[in-house]
């Protein structure tokens, strides 16, 4: 029997690491013989890699709709592309953001109407939602000075510590309302320890 595909979200503020833990999940379900695909979004096909340069682009002064449309023409095409064939091929599938970016981003930070969002990014993966959401979670001034240590910033990140703090509230409200699929986690401990948490919240799909 073909095994079920699984549905991986990271989702969070930048600095709390995402990318390290997409790495070392990936690496913890191939040693249990799982194939695992690691992705980004914005991005992932060349097509979505296209429109995140200009959704991240400073220079750029998108309106909300303009900003959301562009974030879900980018989205649609990665879902069919890359994630929904995966999943039906039995894979796990690790993305770097998906739909709860849209709604903190777009939709709170951005006033947008949050049910007609949840309408639009539906329509824009078919339904297709993700089976668990790690949300790595942290003070955002801590999250700043790990920041600093990177190279170049997008405009979301050139917003002060007022914006930063609103993020974080946002995906915590996100996580307040469903508490069976988005789980919180400290990314302020070592990335190990943070790793050991979310590999035991886990291991029930393995």
């Amino acid at each position: 029997m073909k095994q079920k595909g699984l549905f991986i979200t990271l989702e969070g503020p930048d600095g709390g690491g995402k990318t390290t833990q997409a790495q070392q999940l990936a690496r913890w379900f191939r040693l249990y013989g799982r194939e695992t695909v690691i992705t980004r979004e914005p991005g992932g096909t060349a097509t979505a890699e296209s429109i995140r340069e200009l959704v991240l682009d400073p220079a750029l002064d998108l309106s909300p709709e303009t900003e959301t449309l562009l974030q879900l023409a980018a989205r649609a095409d990665h879902v069919d592309q890359v994630i929904r064939p995966a999943l039906e091929a039995g894979k796990v599938v690790i993305c770097d953001r998906f739909t709860d970016s849209t709604m903190v981003y777009q939709g709170i930070l951005r006033d947008m109407d949050l049910d007609q969002l949840r309408k639009l990014n539906d329509f824009a993966t078919r339904g297709l939602r993700p089976d668990v959401t790690l949300l790595l979670d942290g003070d955002p001034r801590e999250l700043v000075k790990r920041r600093e240590n990177r190279g170049t910033v997008d405009k979301f990140e050139l917003q002060g510590l007022a914006y930063q703090d609103r993020i974080r509230a946002g995906y915590l409200r996100l996580a307040q309302e469903e508490p069976e699929r988005i789980l919180v986690v400290d990314a302020l401990r070592e990335p190990e320890v943070v790793t050991e948490e979310i590999i035991c919240s886990l291991e029930r799909f393995v």
